[in-house]
């Protein structure tokens, strides 16, 4: 886009120069309007449980309650494509909610005040379609390269109308105007990874955003943590981006004199109060007729955030006199502008109209090029199908370049089916050898869920991606969910496999090849529902540590309820519940079906039906003469062959009979489905990104 008309102003350039012609109207103009916003204070220790005395003081209709604390308080300005708009302020001024308010991230119902883009309200999937939010964070996939991570942007943005020459294209022409090239083919890195640098980090996630060549760009602290040339470098792509057509606000905390020099207007907030709103050159005569004069050779960003910081700790009201002066500045200026232009400036065009005008010049917005109005703004760029694919190939491309990764997982469960296998080697068919099976069966299968846990910082790692990326509808949530099933499938086959080919000969269990093919399955649907619990908790708990925490101790009551340490029939009523809740019962009852499900198999023969009893230290003789008198008793001649014991029997004493082993391998499949049914839930429920 052309930009003629606009004026660059630097800084210590002559203030007569706000006063010049007002040029011709940009096509779009972002305004706010009274924009107010309050949340409730927090109340420490026991003050937040009691209730709060009555004051006898009338209290102003104008200010808040008590109990409410403002961070927006009846903030206006405008944002005109071509300039950047930078928000500036101490911590806590309100900086970050003033651009979360004017990109949608307030509740509607929250936020008082205006927020129009030329004239027309701005919400919804409109509002979504033609903007981009880049947070803070740098939030990559550690291992794609620079190029990978801007084509699968562009593939989950641009529509599946372009074609793959055309999205290659968009993603060249965007390394270029990020000042990329030389690391197009460098992965991002991250702690035990050598990748781009912190510049070029930050240029990525910008490109990422914008890939869709958005009309309105919001960014909150885009050069934090940088230094300065880099810092210098990421504002010079953003001036590109306001030039080419865009609305860019960002927040930003105290600018270098170079980077001051290129910003188009500020606005300076304390305690969500505006202290200053206009151009850069217009903070020395500002703060000269405040009666603080900025000295030349300061940085006059600076200067102003020290001011602002004194007023605000040498009395209560902070910052007051400085907005209230800074109000009556403002009147003026407009004043003097007014009477210094013939006619007043031109309204800018319609929405419609410029939107129109956006996509005839190559705006991509949202990758439809077709229709303007609000109703033919497609909520995804790409059906379900395409995204769900292009997800699978991003997590697959990632995850390949970390072989470490599913290595260790691989190593932990050979080394635990190793452990189990000398342990539990070749077992007897004797009351001890049943009792060994049932500990192994109940250490197998419980271990296959802690293996699991390995997942619960999947997507507690992911989670702020997933946020940024779905809160302008790059994809459906249902798309991550399925996505993310398919990626974890894999990998749970072969640890399966290698668990069950480690432990199932070397422990010597029956069955044949029909026996070893349903131990094979059952540790499958266990690893698989293991996953998912642990991907589902994982979405409930943000922190690693918390999540460890509550996956560890469920786990555990799992154990405890499996019908190992106690049978079913011996559970309290009142806690049967979880008995059927528990995860670990559905393998462990299913594997002890697959075990002892041949009759004829016998486990206690003759006097061995007195092992763990008083009897089993007697002679050899005396137990003869009890099994005789047994035998005798029961009408049946009983001899030290004779058995008494069966796999049935097991089963009964057990309590593992009220499901058949193959509905234990579906029950267990479908915990795992379950889960992930929540975890969608969890995701749609509790993820709207937007400020209460």
């Amino acid at each position: 886009m052309s930009n003629s008309g606009h004026i660059a102003v630097d800084v210590g350039a002559d203030e007569d120069r706000d006063l010049m012609p007002v040029s011709p109207p940009v096509p779009y103009v972002l305004s706010f309007t009274d924009l107010s916003y309050s949340v409730r204070k927090r109340q420490d220790g026991l003050r937040g449980c009691l209730p709060s005395r009555a004051s006898n003081r009338l209290a102003s209709s104008d200010a808040p309650p008590s109990n409410m604390k403002a961070l927006l308080a009846g903030v206006s300005g405008e944002a005109r494509e071509g300039e950047l708009f930078a928000v500036m302020g101490a911590s806590g001024s309100g900086k970050s909610t003033l651009v979360d308010a004017l990109a949608g991230r307030v509740a509607r119902g929250s936020l008082g005040g205006a927020v129009t883009l030329n004239g027309e309200p701005l919400q919804g999937r409109r509002l979504r379609a033609i903007s981009a939010y880049v947070m803070q964070d740098d939030l990559l996939y550690p291992m794609l390269t620079v190029r990978e991570t801007l084509l699968f942007a562009a593939e989950f943005r641009l529509s599946r109308a372009l074609s793959p020459a055309a999205k290659r294209e968009r993603v060249d022409a965007l390394i270029g105007q990020l000042g990329l090239a030389n690391a197009a083919d460098t992965v991002i890195g991250d702690e035990g990874h050598r990748g781009v640098s912190g510049g070029e980090r930050r240029r990525v996630s910008i490109g990422t955003d914008i890939i869709h060549d958005p009309i309105l760009l919001f960014l909150d602290e885009p050069t934090s943590g940088l230094d300065s040339a880099s810092a210098f470098m990421v504002v010079q792509v953003l001036r590109t981006i306001a030039r080419s057509g865009s609305v860019v606000v960002m927040t930003i905390h105290q600018p270098s004199s170079r980077i001051l020099g290129i910003l188009g207007r500020l606005l300076l907030l304390s305690r969500g109060r505006t202290v200053y709103a206009g151009t850069p050159a217009g903070l020395k005569p500002f703060f000269s007729e405040f009666g603080t004069p900025i000295p030349d050779n300061e940085n006059p960003a600076e200067f102003a955030l020290d001011t602002i910081r004194e007023l605000e700790g040498s009395s209560p009201d902070g910052a007051k006199p400085l907005a209230d002066f800074n109000a009556g500045w403002q009147a003026t200026q407009k004043l003097i502008t007014t009477n210094n232009n013939n006619k007043r400036p031109p309204s800018p065009l319609t929405l419609e109209m410029a939107i129109a005008e956006s996509v005839s010049r190559g705006k991509l917005v949202a990758g439809s090029g077709t229709g303007t109005a609000a109703t033919s703004v497609p909520t995804y760029a790409n059906p379900l199908p395409v995204e769900v694919w292009v997800l699978i190939k991003r997590s697959f491309t990632n995850t390949r370049r970390m072989p470490e990764l599913f290595g260790l997982r691989l190593g932990t469960i050979m080394v635990t089916g190793l452990i189990l296998a000398t342990i539990f080697l070749h077992l007897d068919d004797t009351p001890k050898g049943v009792q060994e099976r049932l500990g192994f069966f109940a250490m197998g299968m419980s271990t296959m869920f802690y293996v699991c846990a390995d997942a619960l910082p999947v997507f507690v790692q992911e989670r702020h991606i997933y946020l940024r990326e779905t809160a302008h509808n790059a994809y459906r949530r249902i798309s991550y969910v399925l996505a993310n099933a398919v990626v974890s499938f894999p990998p749970l086959v072969v640890l399966s496999l290698a668990f069950a080919v480690t432990t199932f000969f070397a422990v010597g269990l029956a069955g044949g090849g029909s026996s070893f093919l349903f131990f094979s399955l059952i540790i499958l649907a266990s690893l698989w529902a293991g996953s998912g619990f642990v991907t589902f908790l994982s979405a409930v708990v943000p922190h690693v540590m918390l999540g460890y925490t509550v996956v560890v101790a469920i786990l555990a009551y799992f154990l405890l309820f499996s019908g190992f340490f106690i049978n079913r029939d011996r559970i309290p009523d009142y806690w049967i519940w979880f008995h059927y809740m528990s995860l670990v019962k559905y393998p462990y009852q299913a594997v002890l079906q697959n075990e002892f499900s041949d009759a004829g198999r016998c486990f206690a023969r003759g006097v061995e039906m007195f092992d763990g009893t008083p009897i089993a230290g007697m002679s050899e003789a005396v137990k003869m003469k009890v099994l005789h008198a047994i035998g005798n008793t029961l009408g049946t001649h009983m001899t030290a062959q004779t058995c008494v014991v069966t796999g049935a029997d097991v089963l009964k004493q057990q309590a593992v009979t009220d499901l058949g082993k193959w509905m234990c391998l579906l029950v267990t499949a479908g915990f795992g489905f379950f889960f992930r049914a929540l975890l969608y839930v969890v995701l749609l429920v509790g993820s709207k990104n937007k400020r209460k």
